[in-house]
This record gives C-alpha cells, sequence and structure tokens, in this order.
C-alpha cells in the first residue's frame, strides 16, 4: 500500500506543479505597463453631437468611456452602429466601416463594456443584459444619433437582438451575424443536442479564474493558434494588446458568467424591424437548430443568407457580408 501512497503524493506533486507553471505562464504572458490602456487615455473625446471626425475617438457614456472608430459623423446620411464580438474589438468592422462611410452613412463602431479599457467594470453583475443595452443607447446619444441602423457579430449580435426587443423605436434595421434570436438560441441550447454540444466551451468559460490562466498563457497562444490566424495580421496584433492587458481577460470572460442573470425582455420575443440575417453553416458554435426556429418570431421584412463559412464571416466572406449588409440598410432606409 505504500507505492499507492506515493503515487497519489506524485501525482498530487504533478497536478501542484502544472498549477505553478500555468499561473507563472499566464502572469508573464501579461502586458502589466497597460500600454494599450495609456494609447486609448491619449485620443481625444468625442466633442459634440455631430462632430466631424474619422478614425479613433472616445465616446463618453455616464461613468463609462468607450474606445470607438467613427466615420463620416459630419455627413447628412443614415447613422449605424455596429457592435463586435468575442474575442475582437472594433477593428473587426474596418473594411464595412470604409464602404459604408463611402456611401455617405454615419458610423460608429465602439469596443464593447470589458474591452474598453474606461469601460470595464469588475462585478459579473455589470455584463448582464440590461447594461449592456445601455451602452449601446447612451453611445448612440452621445452621438446625436435618435434612429440608427444596427449591425452585430457574434456577443455583438445577441446585444443587438436585446436592444432591437427593448427599443425597438430606436432602431432602424438590425443585421445580425452568427448568432440567432435569443428566444430561438436558449430554447436550441435547452433541447437541441447538437447546440448543447456546441455550446459547451460555455461552461469552461463561467469557471472563476482558470479561463484567464489558460488564455493568458503563453503570450495568448490560445487566441492566436485557434483564432487569430485567420485574421488580418493588423487586427489580431490589437487584440492581443487588449486580451493581454491585467482585468481584461475577466471583463470580456464576465459576459458568459453573467448569463442567467439578466430578465426576460418585457416586450416580449417578436420584433417587427426589417432583419437581415447571415449565418455560416459551418459555425462551429452556432447550429441550424436555432437558426430555423428564429423565423416564427420576425414579423417584419426579413431577408436569411446562409454562406458556406465557419463564425468569422466578416473576415472570411467580407465581400458577400459588405454587400448584403449594406443592400439590408438601404432597403430599410427606403421604407422609411
Amino acid at each position: 500500500m505504500i507505492w499507492l501512497k506515493w503515487s497519489a503524493c506524485g501525482l498530487f506533486g504533478i497536478i501542484v506543479l502544472a498549477g505553478v507553471m500555468l499561473l507563472v505562464g499566464a502572469l508573464a504572458s501579461l502586458d502589466w505597463k497597460k500600454r494599450h490602456s495609456a494609447a486609448t487615455a491619449a485620443l481625444d473625446p468625442l466633442r459634440g453631437a455631430h462632430a466631424q471626425r474619422d478614425g479613433l475617438t472616445i465616446i463618453q457614456v455616464g461613468s463609462l468611456s468607450f474606445r470607438a472608430r467613427v466615420a463620416n459623423l459630419g455627413g447628412t446620411g443614415d447613422a449605424i452602429i455596429l457592435l463586435h464580438g468575442f474575442p475582437q474589438t472594433s477593428a473587426t468592422w474596418q473594411p464595412l466601416i470604409a464602404a459604408a462611410a463611402a456611401r455617405g452613412y454615419r458610423v460608429i463602431a465602439f469596443d464593447l463594456r470589458g474591452y474598453s479599457p474606461g469601460a470595464r467594470p469588475k462585478a459579473v453583475s455589470a455584463y448582464t443584459r440590461e447594461p449592456l443595452i445601455e451602452d449601446v443607447i447612451g453611445v448612440a446619444d452621445a452621438a446625436g444619433f435618435d434612429r440608427f441602423h444596427l449591425v452585430g457579430h457574434d456577443w455583438g449580435s445577441a446585444i443587438g437582438w436585446s436592444v432591437l426587443l427593448e427599443h425597438p423605436e430606436r432602431v432602424i434595421s438590425w443585421s445580425s451575424l452568427s448568432i440567432a434570436h435569443p428566444y430561438a438560441f436558449e430554447e436550441a441550447v435547452k433541447t437541441d443536442p447538437d447546440q448543447r454540444k456546441r455550446s459547451r466551451y460555455i461552461q469552461f468559460f463561467r469557471l472563476p479564474w482558470l479561463p484567464e490562466l489558460m488564455l493568458a498563457f503563453n503570450r495568448l497562444q490560445v487566441f492566436r493558434s485557434l483564432m487569430y490566424h485567420c485574421m488580418p495580421t493588423e487586427h489580431a496584433d490589437e487584440y492581443l494588446r487588449v486580451f493581454a492587458e491585467p482585468g481584461a481577460l475577466t471583463g470580456v470572460l464576465n459576459y458568459y458568467r453573467a448569463l442567467g442573470l439578466s430578465r426576460a425582455p418585457p416586450s416580449g420575443p417578436n420584433v417587427d424591424r426589417p432583419v437581415l440575417f447571415i449565418w455560416g453553416n459551418r459555425d462551429p458554435a452556432a447550429g441550424r437548430k436555432a437558426v430555423d426556429a428564429q423565423d416564427q418570431y420576425i414579423k417584419g421584412p426579413y431577408t436569411k443568407l446562409e454562406l458556406d463559412a465557419g463564425h468569422w464571416l466578416l473576415e472570411r466572406r467580407t465581400d458577400e457580408v459588405i454587400d448584403a449588409v449594406l443592400a439590408h440598410i438601404q432597403s430599410a432606409s427606403v421604407l422609411l
């Protein structure tokens, strides 16, 4: 029996050593100088609802400051707000920002709560549906956008659906990439074995501290090898600068930890604004069940575009996505 005791001690020692290596490797990968935060703090804030400004700026919403990319705010065209997902920033929207501004639209793409250094509250409850909706409305108000076209991908899509449900009077049209209507998606997670399998990673992200250590380890190698290899280098570099800062990974993972803490939208599930939904049929995180089930909730003009693609639609099918979104926005503008 002595060998069992020594085997158990040896196994325990290996686990402790692995934990220490993981912790040291993660902490050593972080940018403790917070260079991205310093560069963001040096940006000029957006001043005035219709200031003529293009490029990076800061948009103040209450006590939070959001890093944002803006274009053609001095124009007279319809307003567009773009919401990115995990694990990206507003940089992902640069091709669409340029195309939309060239057509005369006023455009804002902001780094969401947790991603913006000046909008990174610590409490999990700060990442529920309600404050995320308030962020979008606050950014629109700061820019003087009474009504706007809304476009979102991944978590940005989840937020956008919520904005549409609770503030339909502010939304001219809605374009959702990858993530279906929340009622349809939640039902698929509950009842569809395929979607439950696709969503298993969420349970890992909801764990305390361990996901941060594993994602930060070895200079954020998980992001580099599994996600960013298919993205423009300048975009990937920005994402890595953001997530290398202490506290940033916790902020963005708190979206997952806050699941189940939000109240249901009081207005019910139906939407009547023009909706465009773009889905890649090889998306590892979003299956067909929710995509088909959402049809019952969409009562207004509805276009569904299925692409032979995975999750990173704008990166992989850039021209098709931009053309579809701008055509949808233009058609919705005609209906005004």
